[in-house]
C-alpha cells in the first residue's frame, strides 16, 4: 500500500514561466561596417561636453590682431584686448548682452588634445574598417597609435609638436562636435537596430531560413544542406570594436548551392555554439524515430 504524497506547506511553487527554456530558434544577423563607428560618436559627446565645461570661448577676428594691455575706464589698468590692424574692425559676434553689446560664443578648448584625440578616433575607425589586418600584427600596430596619442595628449606634447608643421592647430568648438556626432548617432542606431536586420540566417530544429540581401527573398533550406564556418578574427575590429563580433561563411548545397558571408555578426561565438546544438538535437531526434 502507497503512502499518499503530501505538500510541504513551505515550499513555493515553481511558475511554469520562470523555468528557464533554451530557444529552439536562433537568429543570426550581418551587419555594414558601421557598426564599428560607435567609438566616434561616443569621443565626440565626450569632447563636446569636456569642452563646454572648460569654461573658454572663441573670438573671430582680423588676421594680424594682436593682443595689447590697454587702459579701460573703471577696470584695473592693464585689461588685455584684441586690437585689430588700422583700418579693420572684429567682425560682430552673434551672442548679443542685455546692454546690445556682442561677446564670443563659440565654446573651444585651450589645449589642441580634445580635437587631435577626436581625429586619431575617426582615422583608427576608418583604418579598422577598411584595411583587414589580423593577429598580431593588427594588435600592435593599433595598440601603438593608441597608447602614443594619450600619453602624448596626457603630458600636453601635441600643441609643441603640431607647431613643428606651420603652427597647425586641430580644435574643434563644442557645436562642432556635435555636428558630427548626433548624425552618425542616429545613422548608427538606424543602421543596427532595422537596416541590418534584413539580412540573416535563421535556424530552428532541422530547417535554416537565408536572406543574403535586401530585396532578395528568403531560401529554406535543411540544415543537414547548410555549413556555416567562421572566418578568422580582425583583433581590432572584432574584439576591441565589435565586443565579440566576427564573421560566418555560409555554404548552402542541395538545389540552392550558394555560398555567401554574413559578416559582422553580434557574439559570433555563442549563437554558432547553439546552431550546432540545434543541429545536433535534430540528428538526435531523427535517430531515436529510427530505432
Amino acid at each position: 500500500m502507497t503512502q499518499p504524497q503530501t505538500i510541504d506547506p513551505t515550499i513555493e511553487p515553481v511558475p511554469v514561466e520562470a523555468v528557464k527554456r533554451k530557444p529552439h530558434e536562433i537568429q543570426v544577423y550581418g551587419h555594414t561596417t558601421l557598426l564599428y563607428w560607435w567609438p566616434v560618436w561616443v569621443v565626440g559627446f565626450i569632447m563636446a561636453a569636456l569642452t563646454y565645461f572648460d569654461g573658454h570661448v572663441m573670438a573671430v577676428v582680423p588676421a594680424g590682431t594682436k593682443v595689447e594691455a590697454v587702459d579701460v575706464d573703471g577696470q584695473p589698468p592693464g585689461r588685455e584686448a584684441l586690437v585689430p590692424p588700422p583700418g579693420t574692425t572684429i567682425p560682430h559676434q552673434p551672442k548679443s548682452l542685455p546692454n546690445g553689446e556682442s561677446e564670443p560664443r563659440l565654446m573651444v578648448a585651450t589645449s589642441n588634445n580634445y580635437g587631435v584625440i577626436f581625429v586619431m578616433t575617426v582615422l583608427l575607425v576608418i583604418l579598422s574598417t577598411n584595411v583587414l589586418v589580423r593577429g598580431l600584427a593588427s594588435i600592435i600596430v593599433i595598440a601603438f597609435l593608441v597608447i602614443a596619442t594619450l600619453v602624448l595628449a596626457y603630458f600636453n606634447q601635441w600643441d609643441a609638436i603640431l607647431r613643428w608643421f606651420g603652427d597647425l592647430d586641430i580644435r574643434m568648438n563644442a557645436g562642432g562636435y556635435l555636428a558630427f556626432s548626433i548624425p552618425l548617432f542616429l545613422m548608427w542606431m538606424f543602421t543596427v537596430f532595422i537596416y541590418d536586420r534584413y539580412t540573416y540566417v535563421i535556424v530552428t530544429h532541422g530547417q535554416i531560413r537565408i536572406r543574403e540581401s535586401i530585396g532578395d527573398g528568403e531560401i529554406v533550406l535543411d540544415t543537414s544542406a547548410v555549413v556555416l564556418e567562421k572566418m578568422r578574427n580582425d583583433f581590432f575590429r572584432h574584439w576591441l570594436l565589435g565586443i565579440g563580433t566576427g564573421d560566418l561563411h555560409v555554404r548552402t548545397g542541395a538545389v540552392a548551392n550558394k555560398s555567401f558571408e554574413l559578416n559582422n555578426v553580434i557574439w559570433v561565438e555563442p549563437k554558432l555554439r547553439r546552431i550546432q546544438e540545434l543541429i545536433r538535437e535534430k540528428e538526435l531526434a531523427d535517430e531515436s524515430t529510427t530505432v
